[in-house]
C-alpha cells in the first residue's frame, strides 16, 4: 500500500460516508448507494484507475438526478 492509496481511500471514504449520511436523511436511494460504492471501491481498484472511478462514482449522483 502506498501514500496514494491512503489518501484515496480516505478522501472517498469521507466523501462517500457523507453521501450515505445525506441519502439516509433525505431517504434518497442513489445517494445511499453512491456512497456505500465510494466508501467500498478504494478496496478494490488503486492508481489512477482508482482516482477516475472515484471521481466518476463522485459525480454519478448529480448526473442522473439531472437528467432523469
Amino acid at each position: 500500500m502506498d501514500a496514494s492509496s491512503l489518501v484515496q481511500g480516505v478522501v472517498f471514504g469521507a466523501v462517500g460516508a457523507g453521501y450515505l449520511l445525506y441519502g439516509r436523511r433525505q431517504q434518497e436511494g442513489l445517494w445511499l448507494l453512491a456512497g456505500v460504492a465510494l466508501m467500498g471501491f478504494p478496496y478494490l481498484v488503486s492508481g489512477w484507475a482508482g482516482w477516475i472511478v472515484g471521481a466518476l462514482l463522485t459525480g454519478l449522483p448529480f448526473l442522473l438526478r439531472r437528467f432523469f
